[in-house]
């Protein structure tokens, strides 16, 4: 049996053969079948809409309600189930290193497990790098998102860069290992930390009154002051005093008798309370009975106010009104022989003026009235003597200019211009004692607040009677009204003046007096308070060589029981040198009493 040989080819058909092989080659690699590979549920391709939609929704219900809690099966898990029973493809293997953001996780059919095609979308499920701290702000949030995106080289450039920071601020951190720029994460943590303490607590220990209990609230400056009452738009503040009285002078006269008495003070005041605009309202009455010794009703009553009114932020008007009725002072200039009781004498005075303000400029313009009325003498033979002729007005105007040097300081000029009038033309000796009234004055106006303010002036007043055969009342006029409080609880007030006093005396035009009064109020303790008085007053006498000089001094002491209830007591000591005949007396007197207050 012969063999069989293969036949031989030639060139042609060899190259036939060749082209055929590369065509059925070219023709498997460039076919549908890379199309239709895309449509395997173990490649990447494309999602329907559908299942994304159902996939985030779900994902959602996840964060809300918690993965332990029962739900129906994904579309995701179904998906999954399908895949597991097709054949597994080859994992997808990029071509450079970085492509997938986590190159450790599965991908395939293992990824199409997890149940979920967006699980590394949920910010909850990705890990922060080893050492790294989870983002504790949105700036941080969108630095880390803006890094992602960068290419992989400049990523990795970035972060040597981070963690070569990150390594220089532990190196300068202190050796405690504290950091002084705490994030919110490390606060966080120490809440956490905070929270664990506290659990330590006793159990059994006090709870922690509320901020807005009583006992938080501040205690009051004066625990013993005033509460008052509310009246309208004004607070009423109330004294009443009682208390009996022993003086070793009743009368203050040369001929001393002492005798005991009943005093009763009641003192109102009533003080505005409103947000522009000021006014206030004083007044005081005061009854003596004598119980012991010769008969002497001295009683006396007073009304003073003063009322701001705010035109604009600087114009201003003022206005005030005094009211006084008590008897004669036994240190008048008018002295009625055989009297056995003082005149009554009833003193009204008024002022209304303007201030304006000019920049650092301060103008004003007062006028004024003042009336002195008497009443009748009694005499030691029972008749009445009329007091008539000592009737008189005073009518005057007020213009100041002042500078402001400083909110402080406030120096100024005043002039003042004005006429007294006495109600009988001529009196009974044939004198014509009508005057005109002219003053000059400078000053400084302080203003230091709680601690000083008030002013002080010194000029010339003087008076001339419309008689020439009367001497005209001159000379220096010192006027001062300071309020200086050196410390809490302590007040010192100084008080000056220089006023003419008239005299039905023939051939005499009256007198200058001057006035001067400091006091100090201490409250020593809360419930114990002080006071002190000193005064000097010096009447010189027109056309003569007379002189008085009078010097009063007082000192008082309250203790209250409580804030309405207090008990007091007082000395006061008045004592008169004159260079007449007849005139001089010394008057000393105790009181001890109760004060109430409201």
């Amino acid at each position: 049996m012969r063999k069989a040989r293969p036949t031989a080819l030639s060139g042609m058909q060899r190259l036939a053969l060749r082209m055929s092989c590369a065509a059925v080659a070219l023709l498997v690699l460039a076919g549908p079948w890379s199309v239709h590979a895309q449509d395997s549920d173990s490649l990447r391709g494309e999602v329907p809409e559908d299942a994304i939609a159902d996939e985030l929704l779900r994902l959602q219900k996840q964060r809300d309600f918690g993965s332990g809690t029962a739900r129906a099966k994904a579309p995701g898990e179904k998906a999954a189930q399908a895949a597991a029973n097709r054949t597994p493809q080859p994992a997808y293997a990029p071509f450079s290193a970085g492509a997938t953001p986590d190159d450790d996780k599965p991908s395939g059919p293992e990824a199409a497990a997890s149940g979920s095609l967006f699980e590394s979308l949920n910010p909850d499920d990705v890990q922060p790098a080893e050492g790294a701290a989870k983002p504790s702000s949105a700036r941080e949030r969108a630095k880390q998102a803006r890094e992602r995106m960068l290419p992989p080289d400049k990523r990795r450039q970035a972060e040597k860069a981070a963690m070569k920071k990150k390594k220089t601020a532990a190196a300068d951190a202190p050796e405690d290992g504290r950091d002084d720029d705490l994030s919110t994460a490390s606060l966080r943590a120490d809440r956490e930390t905070d929270g664990e303490e506290r659990e330590k607590l006793d159990p059994g220990s006090e709870r922690e009154a509320a901020i807005e209990a009583p006992s938080r609230k501040r205690a009051e400056d004066d625990p013993y002051a005033p509460l008052g009452l509310r009246l309208g738009s004004f607070n009423l503040y109330s004294t009443l005093e009682q208390g009996l009285v022993w003086t070793s002078n009743v009368n203050s006269s040369p001929d001393a008798e002492a005798a005991l008495q009943s005093e009763t003070t009641l003192r109102l005041r009533a003080q505005s309370d409103w947000s522009e605009h000021e006014a206030r309202i004083e007044a005081y009455g005061t009854l003596r009975r004598t119980l012991d010794g010769p008969k002497l009703d001295d009683d006396s009553a007073g009304l003073s106010s003063a009322l701001r009114y705010d035109i604009t932020n600087d114009l201003r008007a003022r206005g005030t009104f005094d009211y006084e009725i008590s008897p004669e002072s036994a240190t008048s200039a008018v002295v009625i022989e055989g009297a056995v009781s003082r005149p009554i004498r009833q003193t009204i005075d008024a002022t209304a003026g303007l201030e304006k303000d000019l920049g650092k400029l301060r103008l004003s313009a007062v006028a004024g009235i003042s009336n002195d009325r008497y009443g009748d003498a009694t005499l030691d033979t029972g008749e009445k003597l009329s007091q008539r002729e000592r009737d008189s007005t005073l009518y005057n105007l007020r213009l100041r200019t002042g500078y402001e040097i400083s909110p402080a300081l406030t120096p100024f000029a005043e002039v003042e211009v004005g006429r007294r009038e006495y109600e009988t033309k001529v009196d009974a000796a044939g004198y014509r004692r009508s005057a005109d009234r002219l003053a000059a004055r400078a000053g400084l106006g302080l203003d230091l607040g709680e601690k000083l303010r008030g002013e002080v002036a010194a000029g010339w007043l003087q008076e001339k009677p419309d008689d020439r055969r009367l001497e005209v009342i001159s000379g220096p006029a010192l006027d001062a009204n300071l309020v200086w409080s050196p410390e809490r609880g302590t007040d010192v007030t100084l008080y000056g003046s220089t006023t003419v006093d008239g005299t039905t005396t023939p051939g005499e035009s009256g007198s200058l007096l001057y006035t001067l009064r400091g006091s100090v109020d201490r409250r020593i303790r809360a419930d114990l308070t002080a006071s002190a008085l000193l005064g000097l007053s010096w009447r010189d006498y027109m056309g003569s060589t007379e002189h008085d000089l009078t010097l009063t001094g007082e000192a008082s002491l309250t203790w209250w029981l409580n804030r309405y209830v207090g008990l007091t007591g007082r000395y006061r000591h008045e004592q008169l040198f004159s260079n007449a005949d007849g005139r001089d007396y010394k008057t000393d007197s105790v009181m001890l009493g109760m004060k109430l207050q409201r």
